[in-house]
């Protein structure tokens, strides 16, 4: 049974308890903590899925264009400079390890950008109602780990081995494999549709954005708790 579900349950018993009862202050926080839970829960829905006369829902495959640009620029010029790829030529074996590259890498640009596509979509403010960007803070390391991971596999399939072999072989410049590399990045990110970048983002953070269900059934019920004492 997950967060979102306990918290929607709890209120739903105190609505049920309190007009059972006649207990108004029952009743009064568990409209208001429902209320926050419910809302909270249709943003989270929002955020992902497409909903029928709700402007701005489904942000995320909105906005999937934006993401591909963030992963491309973030493979270009984090792992596969001109530069590093010139440094890594000098240095060059027979079969060049990307690992290193990829695990030492800075991701949190990439992060930073999933925050400011959320930030300025109309959620923005209802998630700063809940502590802003700091409520999603603690995904950060998990989305970080899922990249190093995504990226660590490009580095090893066949093809892209096949690609960095036959360009060293003919003795190419750093500039030709930077160009090459640039080509096999863009075919890849071609592939990528909306609902694919859903899915991928879906499964890093939409656990974690059922806190927000949790926070807003609790906000709600203080509200509602204040709300009958006055």
């Amino acid at each position: 049974m997950n967060k979102s579900l306990i918290t929607n349950l709890l209120a739903g018993l105190c609505v049920v308890v309190g007009f059972m009862f006649n207990q108004v202050i029952v009743l009064s926080v568990g409209l208001f903590a429902l209320s926050g839970a419910v809302t909270n829960l249709l943003a989270i829905h929002m955020l992902f899925e497409k909903v029928p006369f709700l402007y701005g829902s489904g942000v995320i495959a909105l906005k999937f264009e934006s993401f591909k640009v963030a992963i491309r620029n973030l493979i270009l010029t984090e792992f596969f400079s001109e530069q590093k790829i010139n440094n890594l030529l000098n240095k060059a074996q027979p079969n060049i390890d990307f690992e290193p590259i990829i695990s030492n890498v800075d991701l949190n640009p990439a992060f930073d950008n999933l925050l400011e596509v959320i930030e300025q979509s109309q959620f923005g403010s209802m998630l700063g109602m809940f502590g802003g960007t700091a409520a999603i803070e603690p995904m950060r390391e998990k989305f970080i780990e899922k990249m190093q991971l995504s990226l660590s596999e490009i580095s090893q399939t066949d093809d892209f081995k096949a690609l960095v072999s036959q360009t060293l072989s003919q003795g190419n410049s750093a500039e030709s494999l930077h160009k090459t590399v640039l080509k096999l990045v863009d075919e890849r990110l071609d592939e990528l549709t909306p609902k694919m970048v859903k899915e991928i983002i879906q499964t890093m953070i939409r656990e974690h954005l059922g806190w927000l269900v949790v926070w807003g059934g609790v906000f709600g019920g203080l509200f509602g708790l204040i709300a009958a004492m006055i």
